[in-house]
């Protein structure tokens, strides 16, 4: 009786341990750090916090404006340091956050534009490296998704063309003969 006891308890373990024993030795999806969001996130750059970072371009691909939540969870205010591209083709730039804020780039309901990159290129539908760096910290290289004003909720934050030259239709007199009069 025991022993039936014994093997019945034996193979109910065998049975729990092999329909859970594959959650021991797989990655939890739910441990697996990502971005929920078109842009992304970027790791530890120093005591500045960068979220949701992402480029809105032209059609072209030859403008773009800088989009991010930028978090200062310090007492004091941060300069982030922005690096664009590689090689001479870098764009730099940088962002001043005041202490304990959040500054949201292209945050428009609250007419904070997005940080225009000047001399950017990259195409819709490409990642571009972009180097960020704050305070004392190492910085940190990501590569930042650009997308262009397809989207409704993107097309406010797309770089507008600027003319380069503007065409003013001119009229010439025509020269038509004047009547004569008839005698």
């Amino acid at each position: 009786m025991k022993t039936r006891l014994f093997a019945s308890l034996a193979v109910g373990a065998a049975v729990v341990l092999g329909t859970t024993g594959c959650n021991l030795i797989a990655p939890q999806a739910t441990t697996i750090d990502y971005s929920a969001s078109d842009g992304v996130n970027v790791p530890e750059s120093g005591p500045l916090q960068v979220r949701n970072a992402l480029i809105v371009t032209d059609d072209e691909g030859s403008a773009g404006n800088l989009v991010a939540a930028i978090v200062n969870d310090t007492t004091e205010a941060q300069t982030l340091r922005i690096e664009v591209g590689e090689g001479g083709s870098t764009v730099r730039a940088s962002v001043q956050v005041p202490a304990s804020s959040t500054v949201s780039l292209g945050d428009l309901a609250n007419d904070v534009a997005p940080l225009a990159l000047d001399g950017f290129e990259g195409a819709p539908g490409s990642t571009v490296p972009v180097y960020f760096q704050s305070g004392d910290g190492q910085g940190a290289l990501i590569d930042v998704p650009v997308l262009d004003g397809a989207l409704e909720y993107l097309r406010t934050l797309a770089p507008t063309p600027t003319p380069t030259s503007i065409l003013v239709p001119t009229t010439t007199p025509s020269a038509t003969p004047s009547p004569t009069p008839s005698s």
